[in-house]
């Protein structure tokens, strides 16, 4: 029996079982096509040569759900062949001629796929002339092996919050980490890119499995040597615009030679398995608000370091000094030269050389000005209220930063309470960043989400104990919606990894034989380069203690208001033996700014009695996509037959911004993205409208002192974004 055959038997099932999954709106445990996926590409490690295979069965299903206008399996069958491209060992000229031509071919398809092909078409053509180039660059930017002037720095943050996430699921995502760091050396991965590169170009016609042993007997010095070699050979293929496949298959010759040189004339062998190592997750314990800030400020601080050695800076940066509170400036006016002949006391240095003093010459606020504005446009232009999420293309509209610059990755394991935390810290980033643009310009932040059960201790007591992924994973569920490969592979892990976490260790099998959760989550940050963005609302809170200050603050998916008593104080007792409290609710006024697509201005406003109201970002389905603010109220009156009060629902309120204050004596509590431990009690009126960039809000008020006109938008603020936004990277954006 011909094996071939038999294995594109088997990967063609399993295929045909994934887009299966597709189809299915909610896949059993059998048809998951993110187990089948994992699957999948798990079998390309059992064996190396089914690399032709897979992709060979993979392009012929695009090219037919293509044909046959089937949309859906484009993106997700898309991503698949190129992941499997990456890990295979070897592939072919004629498969990748084949899979580049489609990539153009999709071209002409509508956002997202479009993008999506582009990004495939140009990694294809030069993965034809130097195969393994993928792998490479992804290893090497994911473990940092290469730290000059033409490679960034790359960090994988992982958030867990203790008081979500069970101490079963820290642990054994800690342990995960720990031990694939631990089986992944610098030195084990610089021979990983150095044997893939010169089997992924040569095939068969070398013997890798020696070459491994010559790699692992020689010191570290002297695989990094061989290491830069192969790396000045990549990119010297890269940069060629007339190179061949060919070509660049001779130079690796030469340097698989060079290594193996004191070894007998090799013979040819069979493909090996060469590992693709796991990015180095960075896992920290949520315990601390201001976290997030301080690992991003870690972070920048390192690459300052790693930037010095190496000269790369671009232009003169200011120093920070050990609590890294304040800047150390140095001549930061300057009226002269700045050359050190036109200097008293330089008549004895050489007239032929001019020596520039390290100094800044700028004017004012405008240097500020500038990197606010070269550091803020860089979200879409304009406010998210009252657009249609779906039609606007906000999924591929922010431009990717320059490639030298670092990137942070933060990953976000938990629920809504977490995102709406993750809001409110990337708020006081961004408050921190308008103040002090120099502090915080030399990063990219990319965020990724990955929905897990939370522990239930947190949530409130009238919360049912049986409250669904869908009722804590509202902005989960919704990316699920609009991106179904997120929902396959991503959102199926909300109670898998609890599930996974509390099953006992197999001792006869090594702990990071199959690491299901590490690879899923390398997967997401591989592939999930496509963000969603999501308005961040802030909401302005004055309490009936006047002695209180009012209180700003932020959130993402849902604001809840309760009517309680009021703390009665020495002034009203008076008139409390009167006064009776309306059992039946709380009697406020409503005034709202409708939103409309048309975004004109439209004000409305209501009083009522309600025993309770939500604010929801998120919409309720698919069809009714509108960035506003959906408001549910329970409105209680009484009935006309019986006298007694009545409740029902007051749906259909589309809001901009809402202001709410009480009429009596009751007060309100709020509670912000569904999070016991951000409630605001004994409230008595509150405001919520789009949170502003504080970039834009900066400048605006920068701009109206120094030109007194009155205009709103004036100076740089006009070309800055207005509201801040939250990207949650996905897979695809939102599909049309």
């Amino acid at each position: 029996m011909d094996l071939s055959a038999t294995e594109a038997d088997m990967v063609f099932q399993k295929v045909q079982a994934i887009l299966r999954g597709l189809d299915i709106q909610h896949p059993t445990q059998q048809s998951d096509p993110g187990m089948l996926r994992w699957t999948l590409h798990k079998s390309l490690d059992r064996n190396p040569n089914s690399g032709n295979i897979m992709v060979g069965v993979l392009i012929k299903e695009l090219e037919k759900a293509e044909q046959e206008d089937n949309l859906h399996y484009i993106i997700p069958l898309l991503h698949t062949l190129m992941y499997a491209i990456t890990k295979a060992a070897y592939i072919s000229d004629e498969l990748y001629e084949r899979v580049y031509v489609f990539c153009k071919k999709i071209l002409t398809l509508p956002k997202p796929y479009c993008t999506i092909g582009l990004d495939y078409a140009q990694r294809l053509k030069t993965e034809k002339k130097v195969p393994g180039f993928s792998y490479q660059k992804m290893v090497v930017l994911e473990q940092n092996l290469k730290r000059d002037l033409n490679h960034h720095q790359d960090k994988v943050l992982l958030f867990l919050d203790p008081a979500l996430i069970s101490e079963a699921v820290c642990n054994t995502l800690l342990r995960e980490t720990q031990a694939s760091q631990m089986s992944h050396s610098p030195v084990s991965c610089m021979t990983y890119v150095i044997t893939n590169c010169i089997q992924a170009s040569l095939g068969k016609d070398c013997n890798i499995e020696l070459l491994q042993q010559v790699l692992k007997d020689k010191s570290a010095e002297e695989v990094e040597i061989w290491f830069q070699e192969v790396l000045l050979v990549v990119e010297r293929g890269e940069q060629e615009s007339a190179g061949t496949r060919q070509r660049h298959s001779e130079r690796l010759q030469e340097i698989y030679k060079k290594v193996i040189s004191p070894q007998e004339e090799p013979g040819m062998s069979k493909l090996q398995r060469i590992p693709l190592p796991s990015p180095k997750f960075s896992v920290h314990l949520w315990t601390d608000d201001d976290q997030l800030w301080k690992e991003l400020m870690l972070f920048m601080r390192e690459t300052l370091t790693t930037d010095a050695e190496t000269e790369y800076v671009k232009e003169p940066e200011l120093s920070l000094d050990p609590e890294g509170n304040e800047q150390h400036r140095i001549s930061v006016w300057s009226n002269d030269s700045g050359i050190e002949r036109d200097l008293a006391g330089t008549e004895e240095k050489e007239s032929s050389k001019l020596y520039r003093k390290p100094c800044i010459k700028k004017k004012g606020a405008d240097v500020d000005s500038a990197v606010l504005l070269q550091n803020l446009t860089k979200a879409p232009k304009g406010s998210r209220a009252a657009t249609l999420q779906r039609l606007s293309g906000q999924s591929t509209e922010v431009p990717t930063g320059p490639d030298k610059l670092p990137t942070a990755r933060v990953v976000v394991l938990g629920d809504d309470r977490a995102l709406g935390r993750l809001a409110k810290a990337y708020y006081s980033f961004r408050k921190r960043e308008a103040r002090r643009p120099h502090r915080t310009l030399k990063a990219n932040l990319q965020f990724f989400c990955i929905p897990i059960q939370g522990d239930r201790s947190d949530t409130s007591a009238d919360m049912e104990e049986s409250a669904t992924m869908s009722d804590m994973c509202e902005l989960s569920t919704y990316l699920g919606q609009v991106d179904p490969w997120y929902d396959k592979n991503i959102n199926t892990l909300y109670d898998r990894i609890t599930k996974l976490a509390l099953m006992p260790a197999c001792p006869s099998r090594d702990s990071t034989s199959d690491p299901f959760i590490l690879d899923v989550a390398s997967y997401y940050l591989r592939f999930g380069l496509q963000p969603v963005f999501f308005q961040i609302y802030s909401v302005k809170i004055q309490f009936r203690d006047l002695s209180l200050e009012p209180v700003e603050d932020v959130f993402l998916s849902e604001l809840k208001i309760d009517p309680q008593d009021c703390t009665f104080t020495k002034l009203n007792t008076i008139t409390r033996k009167k006064t009776v409290v309306d059992s039946r609710g709380a009697g406020i006024q409503v005034h709202y700014q409708k939103a409309l697509a048309s975004n004109r201005e439209k004000e409305g406003s209501l009083v009522l009695k309600t025993s309770g109201a939500i604010i929801k970002t998120i919409p309720s389905n698919e069809t009714d996509d509108f960035v506003c603010l959906n408001v549910y109220i329970d409105e209680t009156g009484k009935s006309s037959s019986s006298g007694r009060s009545a409740l029902c629902q007051l749906n259909g309120l589309k809001a901009s911004s809402i202001q709410m204050r009480s009429l009596d004596l009751r007060t309100l509590r709020l509670q912000l993205d569904k999070d016991s431990r951000r409630v605001y009690n004994n409230v008595s009126s509150f405001e919520v409208s789009p949170c502003q960039e504080p970039g834009y809000s900066l400048q605006r008020l920068r701009a109206s002192r120094a030109h007194g006109d009155g205009k709103e938008d004036c100076g740089l603020s006009r070309y800055m974004t207005k509201s801040l936004l939250l990207p949650i990277n996905t897979f695809a954006g939102i599909i049309q």
